[in-house]
């Protein structure tokens, strides 16, 4: 049984929301706080399969539980929060958030968010060495990119780039969180190098590249499945 932390300073909202996920045939583990929510899941990471987060609670709030999270694990993140306002939304992706939900929302919808998020979770996970979106096939073990049969020359850079989307579609990168990652927290360049080589990756990927590899302006980059 898949188990899920739902973090929320309200009873009500965590009991109506785990409520329907335990219906739904997930174990929660409830908590009241960013504090309880980040020990908890501390304690259980192998066992937790996704994460929802409001985002004002006391303590830690729910951005700051996600950027923690992200620290350590990909595990699914969906943040819920009161207001519709771009900022928080923003805010939310550019700490790691796969999804949000504005309240007052419906549990139903959630639900089938999360079983979303959880398809394409355990989906990524069950082959690590091959993944295919539409036409393009990426076999880490062969180190090669294949797109409508075609092999598709990159860099290590771009190979890499490609690799950290593909191993999260949906999720939104920021340029710092790539940066960190495919060139090193010691690196002391400019930050807009990643753009250029997100840049050159959609070229090379063509028609592929400008229908799944998106700009999220402000935030950084992802690839859509759709």
């Amino acid at each position: 049984m898949e188990k899920i932390i739902v973090a929320d300073d309200e009873q009500k909202i965590r009991k109506l929301v785990g409520g329907f996920l335990e219906k739904s045939g997930y174990e929660v583990l409830e908590a009241e706080d960013g504090d309880e929510a980040y020990s908890l899941f501390c304690e259980n990471k192998s066992d937790i399969s996704l994460l929802i987060l409001d985002i004002m609670m006391p303590g830690l709030n729910g951005w700051e539980v996600c950027r923690k999270i992200r620290e350590i694990s990909d595990v699914p993140v969906i943040m819920l929060t009161a207001r519709s306002e771009e900022f928080d939304i923003l805010t939310g992706y550019e700490n790691g958030a796969d999804d949000y939900v504005t309240k007052p929302f419906s549990p139903g919808v959630l639900v089938k968010r999360v079983e979303a998020l959880l398809r394409r979770a355990n989906a990524g996970g069950a082959s690590q060495n091959e993944k295919e979106i539409s036409e393009l096939v990426f076999n880490d073990e062969a180190h090669e990119v294949r797109l409508e049969g075609k092999e598709v020359e990159l860099t290590l850079k771009e190979y890499k780039i490609l690799k950290k989307f593909l191993e999260s579609p949906g999720r939104v990168f920021s340029r710092e969180q790539l940066l960190d990652s495919i060139w090193g927290f010691d690196f002391s360049g400019d930050i807009r190098t990643v753009d250029s080589h997100v840049a050159r990756l959609r070229t090379k990927l063509g028609e592929w590249g400008n229908k799944h590899l998106k700009t999220v302006y402000g935030i950084g980059y992802k690839i859509e499945e759709n």
